[in-house]
């Protein structure tokens, strides 16, 4: 019966991105926005967990001279994440289905020379990145432009036949997909050839896996993945993130963190907590482009919504 149902499960999600994929390109933005809108309702809990978190975050933002954004309450800037998600699904729609070459093409590429400076180490690299804008984009996007694959670090699908299909999509281009559970050598061995693995670490780790640290005003429980392996294969740590203005996407990459020189406990935990700041520095100065809906700060020792 499990069977049935995942191939049920699997047959509706390629249908429905079929449907994504083939919408013309210039209703890709209203429909995106009208999609997101209906996630909202749709998927109430999540749209609660956004507003929860941001209301708790705004007053560590709205202090920071990053701080730009228009949007003055935690329920317009939910309501802007999820029609930024929703863009997001119909873009992801059409790179699944080979149909997003326009969109790579059109996304803006900043600080380049970071990447490239790193590159010429030649000791294998390490992207540190989070859930920001589209971060499938992100992956496509620069294997395409750049002409060099990616590995990209994720979690496998409960669904067997749905992880194929959201494999064959993350593999265009050459890319490879490394799974968590069975990870840390496959990420070991690419970068002893010299290749990039592309970690996503903004979500919470539990105690046993992370180090404690503040985001954005608050206690959360981070990996330190990037930092083990930056300190045993000495990859440089490169950090990038992708948001949206206007109509397009924006990639920028920027220096190379440099690992302090204590190794021990409290010395990871700083490297930890100056990576993370990269990602705070972007919910700040893009706060409807990080992905709220998650449980960033869940066993930290403060109530859930």
């Amino acid at each position: 019966m499990k069977r049935i149902l995942w191939s049920v499960q699997a047959t509706m999600f390629y249908l429905l991105t079929l449907a994504g994929a083939l919408l013309p390109a210039g209703l890709m933005q209203p429909a995106g926005k009208a999609a997101g809108s209906l996630m909202a309702r749709l998927l109430p809990k999540r749209r609660g967990i956004a507003v929860d978190n941001i209301r708790r975050a705004l007053p560590y933002m709205m202090k920071r001279p990053d701080w730009t954004c228009p949007l003055d309450t935690p329920e317009a800037i939910a309501r802007e994440l999820f029609r930024h998600l929703g863009i997001s699904l119909l873009e992801t729609c059409r790179l699944y289905h080979g149909r997003g070459d326009a969109i790579i093409d059109g996304v803006e590429i900043r600080g380049g020379e970071h990447y490239e400076r790193a590159r010429a180490r030649h000791k294998g690299l390490v992207f540190v990145t989070g859930h920001c804008g589209n971060w499938e984009l992100l992956a496509l996007a620069f294997s395409r432009r750049f002409n060099t694959p990616l590995s990209v670090v994720a979690r496998r699908q409960n669904n067997p036949s749905l992880n194929a299909m959201v494999e064959a999509m993350r593999m265009h281009y050459n890319n490879r997909v490394i799974y968590k559970d069975s990870g840390l050598r496959q990420m070991l061995g690419v970068l002893k050839k010299d290749g990039i693995i592309g970690i996503l670490g903004d979500q919470a780790v539990f105690p046993e896996n992370g180090v404690l640290i503040d985001i954005l005003g608050r206690k959360a429980w981070a990996t330190k993945a990037q930092v083990v392996i930056g300190r045993k294969t000495g990859a440089p740590l490169v950090p990038v993130f992708i948001h949206r203005e206007g109509g397009r996407s924006v990639m920028t990459f920027y220096p190379e963190y440099e690992l302090g020189s204590d190794t021990s406990d409290e010395g990871v935990q700083r490297d930890v907590q100056a990576l993370s700041r990269y990602v705070e520095n972007f919910a700040v100065a893009h706060p409807a482009d990080w992905y709220w809906v998650h449980r960033r700060w869940k066993r930290a020792g403060e109530p859930s919504c």
